[in-house]
Order: C-alpha cells, then sequence, then structure tokens
C-alpha cells in the first residue's frame, strides 16, 4: 500500500512510466547527470588530484564521478580509441587470424610446389641460370613454410606442437623451476614465431584486464605507509584508481598525437605524468614536499614493477 504518491519504505514513485519515450528520458538524464560530474571532476583530477582523492575519501562525493566509474570510462574510451585507428602499432592479424585447417591445407601445397621444383631441379637439362633461379624460389618457398608450421603451433587446440617449431617438451616430473623455465622457452619461441598475432592478442585483453592492474599496485602503495594507522588500503584504492584513470586519460592523449600526425605533442602528457603524481600524492596523503618527492621517486620505480607484472599476466593468458 502506497502513502501518497510514493513509496513510504524505498522513497520510489507510485506511477512508473512504460513507454518509449519515458526510457528514452531516462537514458538522457543519466548521460547528462554523468557528463555534468564529468565535467566537474576532469578539471580536479587534473590540477589537483590529491584534492579529489582526498574529498573523495572524506566523503565529499557528491560533485564527483566514483574512481571505478571514471576508471571503466577511460577504458571505453581507449578500447574506442583502438577501434577507431584499427589497433596500434603494426600488427596486421588478418593472414594470421586464418583456421588451422587452411594454414595445414597451404603448408600441404607448399610441399608440393617444392617437391616439383626440387625434381626440376634435379633434371639435370637446365642451365646454371635456371638452377641458382629454382634454388631462389625454393629457398622462399621454405622459408614461408617455416613460418607457417611455426604460426600452426601457436594455436591453442593443436594436440602438439608442429613439425620444426622447436618446441621444448616440458616433463611433469621436473622440478616447479623447470617447468616455468620451458614454459618461458617455448613462450619466447611463439612470439618470436608471430610477433603480429601476439601483439593482435595483447591489444585485444589489455582493455580486459586492466582492472588487474588496481589490486597489483596495492601492496606497492602500502610499502609507501608501512604499519600506517592514518592510511588504510580504502585510502590506497581510491588513489591508485582514479591514478590510473587519469594515466590512461593522458594515454589516451598520446594515442591522440600519434593518430593525427603530431607526435612532438605527445611529450606534454608524458612530462607532465610525474608532477601529476606529485601532486597527487602530496594532497591526498598531507605530505610535505620532501615526503612526496621521495614516495614518487620510490612509486614511480613501483609502477614499472606492476607493468612487468602485469605484462606477465597478460602473455601467461595469451600465448599458454
Amino acid at each position: 500500500m502506497l502513502v501518497g504518491p510514493h513509496c513510504h519504505q524505498c522513497g520510489q514513485r507510485g506511477h512508473v512510466h512504460r513507454t518509449i519515450g519515458a526510457f528514452f528520458h531516462d537514458l538522457m538524464h543519466g548521460v547528462l547527470h554523468f557528463e555534468g560530474k564529468l565535467w566537474r571532476t576532469l578539471p580536479v583530477l587534473l590540477w589537483q588530484p590529491g584534492k579529489l582523492t582526498r574529498d573523495y575519501i572524506n566523503g565529499q562525493r557528491a560533485r564527483y564521478i566514483s574512481p571505478i566509474a571514471l576508471f571503466l570510462f577511460m577504458i571505453f574510451l581507449t578500447f574506442a580509441l583502438i577501434s577507431a585507428v584499427g589497433g596500434i602499432g603494426e600488427a596486421d592479424p588478418s593472414m594470421d587470424m586464418a583456421t588451422e585447417a587452411e594454414i595445414v591445407a597451404t603448408i600441404g601445397g607448399l610441399d608440393r610446389q617444392v617437391a616439383a621444383k626440387s625434381s626440376a631441379r634435379s633434371a639435370g637439362n637446365l642451365t646454371a641460370a635456371e638452377v641458382a633461379e629454382l634454388d631462389v624460389e625454393i629457398a622462399a618457398l621454405e622459408q614461408e613454410r617455416g613460418y607457417l608450421r611455426q604460426l600452426a603451433s601457436l594455436y591453442e587446440d593443436a594436440e602438439s606442437p608442429s613439425a620444426g617449431d622447436g618446441a621444448i617438451q616440458i616433463d611433469e616430473r621436473a622440478s616447479g623451476g623447470d617447468r616455468a623455465a620451458g614454459w618461458l622457452v617455448n613462450s619466447w619461441k611463439k612470439a618470436k614465431a608471430n610477433p603480429n598475432l601476439l601483439l593482435y592478442k595483447l591489444q585485444n585483453n589489455s582493455y580486459k584486464l586492466s582492472w588487474l592492474l588496481i589490486p597489483l599496485s596495492l601492496p606497492f602503495m602500502w610499502l609507501l605507509f608501512p604499519f600506517s594507522t592514518q592510511f588504510r588500503m580504502y585510502d590506497h584504492t581510491v588513489f591508485v584508481t582514479y591514478s590510473i584513470a587519469f594515466m590512461t586519460f593522458l594515454m589516451i592523449l598520446v594515442s591522440a598525437a600519434q593518430v593525427i600526425g603530431a607526435p612532438q605533442l605527445a611529450a606534454i602528457p608524458l612530462l607532465y605524468a610525474p608532477f601529476h603524481l606529485y601532486r597527487q600524492l602530496k594532497g591526498a596523503y598531507g605530505l610535505s614536499r620532501r615526503g612526496a618527492v621521495w614516495r614518487m621517486g620510490l612509486l614511480s620505480a613501483f609502477i614499472w614493477v606492476v607493468l612487468a607484472l602485469f605484462l606477465l599476466i597478460m602473455l601467461g593468458i595469451v600465448i599458454s
């Protein structure tokens, strides 16, 4: 039973609109509400990141986008940019993404061509120039065949490595260190065999797994304030999430500068990144200049460690 036009328990209006117009009204309200908060959050995040972090931690949140919502928004923009420009770098997976059956069929055709040309070369009725020309053609065909055999070994549904792949068979009875070393060697061989496919997979998985950067960073943030009773893991989580969201935004600007053919503009966000990190540390944790500087230097080293761990995890997923 309603008491008046609203539910007396949850406050929801009793009359619920069930029209297409009401649906699009709710959609526009959600977009504009987010947009309004976005334009209030970005300037503060740009120049006063420490204030934004501390305000959010202290509960002053009505004006700002939450760190996780901003993080997801930046990841969405990154994915949209990658999709718009067709990927980063020179990866061209068009041929690499052929099915295993197509690759095997192509290898069979190359085998027949090599056999035919080798037979013709052995006939003994060719001039030296013709023999030399056949040698060049055979070498090119064998090189292409070797590449395709390495490519076939990358498919996850392959039961065993293809011939010529050079993969190391890992003994299940081997120690953990030996198995890890064998996995690294095999992974390196696969990556070296087809870097285009590896880059393509990394691009497709980077935005999906980017959330891992947050938990990977938290232990290192704790090391900046070990055994502190003033700053807890929640504070570090807000700091890390806002920081990663902003650094992602800077990477979007760098990528945009590359796309429009103005790579010199990319230096501006790259140079601003350490200063932004310093300001966020100083403001969020109320540090002195000296305390913020040495922690920024240590955190900068930690960032490379986190990125290396993130890359290893992604490589383990896309290569295994």
